[in-house]
């Protein structure tokens, strides 16, 4: 590799490195074979939850995302004004929030989104507000 190379990859290597780390600051990573979702704080497991993704004959999306918004108090406009206290949006009406139905958590019960025990979806929110969107990253796995 050339000096130049060398150097241009240093550049860009600083430039985007940090970006990426930072991105990763908080990871929620949810199984929907297990149905729980891990906390990662700075790659430490901080948090281990059960959860409820989406029932038969409904879809919770696989892939990764970063946090798209939040909304303390939110009401499901697809589902008769539903509530969805401590919501993270991360693929379009997709969320992950906290429930009503906390005797339905570790199995199947949503329809789509990722239900938590409204104090862990508290907690989630809490951290990302504090540390932004950008700097979470949710990834559901089957």
């Amino acid at each position: 590799m050339t000096f130049f190379r060398r150097a241009a990859f240093a550049v860009l290597a600083s430039v985007c490195l940090p970006a990426a780390a930072q991105a990763d600051r908080i990871v929620a990573r949810v199984s929907i074979a297990s149905q729980t979702m891990h906390v990662y704080e700075d790659g430490q497991l901080i948090h281990e939850w059960p959860v409820s993704t989406a029932r038969r004959g409904k879809i919770t999306p696989t892939g990764e995302w970063t946090a798209q918004w939040l909304s303390r108090n939110h009401r499901s406009r697809r589902y008769d004004n539903a509530p969805m206290p401590f919501a993270i949006f991360y693929d379009g009406h997709y969320a992950i929030h906290g429930t009503d139905q906390v005797g339905r958590l570790g199995r199947p019960a949503s329809a789509g989104c990722v239900r938590l025990h409204p104090e862990n979806a508290r907690v989630l929110f809490d951290m990302v507000r504090a540390e932004g969107t950008d700097n979470m990253r949710i990834v559901v796995l089957n």
